[in-house]
């Protein structure tokens, strides 16, 4: 009483079928073979060929294989599916030993490549910059302070800001404009 192996079992009986009216050259069998088959196909040649494009031209190489031979396919040696996934496998296996080999440069040549990242001492300098920064946003007002950090670190407009704090933009602004000044100063200070 089980059912799912009936129901695989009538499928791979019907495309059975379908091969042997292919066989006999009958194109509408054909069609409906290509309709209940391809889908997993083309599944199997993309997961070795990659390339969606590759893997369409091969698909339709393995159609043509299947449409010549047909007459050989032997239920009691496998499955239609079983038959036509061997098939696309072999010529996706055969399309890819047919790719020119990739080139590949010794190991040496990577230590002529530009690294377009920063330096170490610039990352250095930079969270040195980072700390000055923080120091002088700690000795502003803390609401000068957090609308700096809003507007500038988190990308929050002056409009939504203004919003959020129920103070109007103008007086958001002059917050912004005074914490700027302050904390210019601080950082100049800190240089000197």
């Amino acid at each position: 009483m089980n059912r799912p192996n009936q129901a695989v079992t009538a499928g791979g009986a019907e495309l059975a079928r379908l091969l042997q009216r292919v066989a006999d050259g009958d194109a509408a069998a054909f069609q409906t073979f290509y309709d209940r088959t391809s889908a997993k196909l083309f599944g199997v040649i993309l997961r070795i060929l990659v390339e969606r494009q590759e893997s369409e031209d091969v698909l339709q190489e393995v159609y043509l294989s299947v449409w010549r031979k047909a007459a050989t396919f032997d239920a009691a040696k496998a499955s239609p599916i079983t038959w036509a996934a061997t098939i696309a496998r072999n010529r996706a296996i055969d399309r890819l030993r047919a790719r020119p080999p990739r080139a590949h440069a010794p190991v040496e040549s990577a230590f002529d490549l530009a690294d377009d990242g920063p330096s170490a001492d610039a990352g250095l300098i930079h969270d040195q910059d980072a700390r000055r920064i923080a120091a002088a946003l700690a000795t502003l007002e803390p609401r000068h302070a957090a609308a700096i950090r809003a507007c500038y670190f988190d990308g929050v407009t002056y409009d939504e800001l203004a919003a959020r704090e129920q103070v109007p933009v103008g007086t958001l602004k002059s917050w912004v404009r005074r914490g700027l000044i302050r904390l210019r100063d601080q950082l100049e200070g800190s240089q000197a």
